[in-house]
């Protein structure tokens, strides 16, 4: 049984990949930020054990990911790289705290939690490491130079430790999401989501579990000559 860790994995997209993951027979860990309660209540209803560390601090992740490994009973295997926060502005009106927090959660967290793992992986010859983009890293939004700067370096980041480490029988890839139907999204005024749907193709926000289906796909075992990829799941918004 493969272990695996996704970050940001009690709620939204992070919760239906750690569903996902368990349903098929991982052995599954989530970590999260802030909210103890939403955490109790997730393993609770999953049966999923989370642990609590802050993604944008290295030193916190060392030891998170230490207690994680103590909790699966092994090494990770398997890691999705799913956290991340937005905190939108216009450019000229973006304060440096919003810069410099979306970088730290969105960006350096790549980083900061597979650097704790990489080495393992690679004396074991085994690893898979998906990390979680956006379609807005690859077209850019208004209003988040920040989010879109961060995600377009998950991309780059991506493809240089899927080049380090393609002969160590590590995978590394990104999946990019559209527009998805999260709690992120309930606040958007019903307008305003009118005109993303109508630039959606399908017609449709996505649903969790079909970013998940995409993990999935490329952490399975016999998916070892996929590495260095980006899969794009928005629903034809945007053909990169």
């Amino acid at each position: 049984m493969r272990n695996a860790l996704v970050t940001g994995g009690n709620r939204g997209i992070g919760r239906a990949i750690a569903e996902t993951l368990k349903a098929a027979g991982y052995n599954v860990v989530v970590n999260y930020a802030n909210n103890d309660e939403v955490a109790q209540q997730f393993t609770q209803e999953t049966q999923i054990p989370a642990v609590k560390f802050d993604v944008a601090a290295f030193d916190a992740c060392e030891a998170g990911i230490a207690e994680c490994e103590r909790v699966l009973g092994g090494p990770v295997d398997v890691l999705v790289n799913n956290a991340g926060i937005a905190r939108d502005s216009f450019l000229h009106k973006m304060s440096a705290l919003q810069w410099h927090e979306v970088i730290g959660a969105d960006l350096s967290s790549l980083f900061n939690v597979t650097r704790p793992v990489i080495e393992g992986m690679r004396q074991r010859k085994f690893g898979r490491i998906v990390n979680i983009a956006s379609v807005n890293g690859q077209a850019g939004q208004v209003g988040q130079t920040n989010y879109s700067a961060a995600k377009a370096g998950v991309h780059g980041f991506t493809k240089a430790l899927a080049l380090e480490s393609a002969a160590k029988g590590i995978t590394v890839n990104t999946v990019a999401p559209g527009y998805v139907n999260t709690d992120m999204l309930k606040n958007v005024p019903e307008k305003v989501m009118d005109a993303i749907v109508s630039k959606i193709p399908v017609g449709r926000l996505a649903e969790p579990n079909e970013i998940a289906q995409a993990v999935l796909f490329l952490v399975r075992d016999d998916a070892g000559f996929i590495t260095g990829s980006s899969l794009s799941v928005n629903g034809g918004q945007h053909m990169a």
